[in-house]
């Protein structure tokens, strides 16, 4: 199933707002051939409909969540840690982004005048739905909600300088997500793609992760409990690159569809 949270026109029901559905139609199909069932309240549980819908472009997608915190996994991949200049780190790398970086799909990038190289990092984000704290691996997977496609964009001139990544990964709109979550979905062998300007950069797989889903859900959650909508950036591929303004970077993952942002300057 495909969660989405979408600004709608109005309708006989209701006035135009903010609202959370379900995306309905073939998975290969256009996005006019799609369309958005709402339902009454968060999707966390059972699912009430209201009986609005309406199609998917007379909608505009917002980030699937507005998440308390965004954990982020560094160097998962071993030819992204290789072309970054180092070995893997043998225990997960995390960092945190803030939720004001969150931006949805259809949203625009932008490129802080203080950075003079700003790169797209596009990777798999996992939605979790039940509090997850000193989790067993083996146990991890029954904590999610769902998928969704990211970009952990990276003012990587700062990152260098800093070390740390806060100032780096935490500008506003440096968090792309979306453009929906799908909630039936195997993580372990998906293809991760992502375009500037139409051309593939990245193209990798989530089975060459160095530490898989279930792990890093289970070695955060020692950490730092996880709640409902909170988003794990699970690493990126070999292949970053730098974003200009007036590119256009998408992200697709298979079987969940294609995250795609405009850059623009300040």
């Amino acid at each position: 199933m495909r969660i989405a949270r979408f600004v709608h026109p109005g309708s006989p029901n209701r006035e135009s707002a903010v609202a959370w559905g379900t995306v309905e139609g073939a998975a290969d199909a256009g996005a006019d051939s799609l369309t958005v069932a709402a339902i009454d309240g968060h999707p966390f549980g059972s699912l009430v409909f209201t009986g609005d819908r309406w199609a998917l472009p007379d909608v505009r997608l917002l980030s699937p969540f507005l998440p308390s915190k965004v954990v982020a996994i560094g160097k998962n991949y071993a030819d992204h840690a290789k072309e970054m200049g180092g070995e893997a780190p043998t225990t997960p790398l995390i960092f945190l982004k803030p939720s004001t970086s969150v931006i949805g799909t259809g949203d625009a990038i932008r490129l802080p005048p203080s950075s003079e190289q700003v790169d797209y990092e596009g990777e798999l984000a996992v939605v979790i739905g039940a509090p997850a704290r000193n989790v067993r691996a083996e146990d991890a997977l029954r904590h999610v909600f769902g998928y969704t496609a990211a970009n952990d964009v990276t003012a990587r001139d700062q990152q260098r300088a800093d070390v740390q990544f806060t100032r780096a990964k935490g500008y506003d709109s440096f968090c792309p997500l979306g453009p929906w979550v799908e909630t039936v979905l195997d993580p372990r062998d998906l293809r991760v793609v992502t375009r500037v300007d139409g051309d593939v950069k990245q193209n990798g797989r989530t089975s060459q992760m160095i530490h898989d889903v279930a792990a890093q859900i289970s070695f955060v959650s020692q950490i730092m409990t996880l709640l409902p909508g909170d988003v794990l950036l699970t690493g990126t591929p070999a292949g970053v690159g730098p974003l200009a303004a007036g590119n256009t970077v998408a992200v697709e993952i298979e079987g969940i569809g294609t995250l795609t942002n405009s850059v623009s300057a300040g």
